[in-house]
């Protein structure tokens, strides 16, 4: 097992730990539907800019 030489420095460690947020989801509106959805993903009721992009198969 590697045994670290020294102590990890404040700085380094933050330097570590910056990604570590969490961030907010960029969301739209969708321009047909009105939905509201994550950028760059379908609604819920399969549009995507605007288009049906997907039908449910009702069998």
């Amino acid at each position: 097992m590697a045994v670290q030489k020294s102590k990890p420095t404040r700085s380094k460690r933050g330097m570590r730990r910056s990604h570590d947020k969490l961030s907010v989801p960029m969301l739209s509106q969708d321009k047909f539907s009105k939905e509201i959805h994550i950028r760059h993903c379908m609604t819920k009721k399969f549009f995507y800019h605007g288009k049906l992009i997907l039908k449910k198969n009702t069998n």
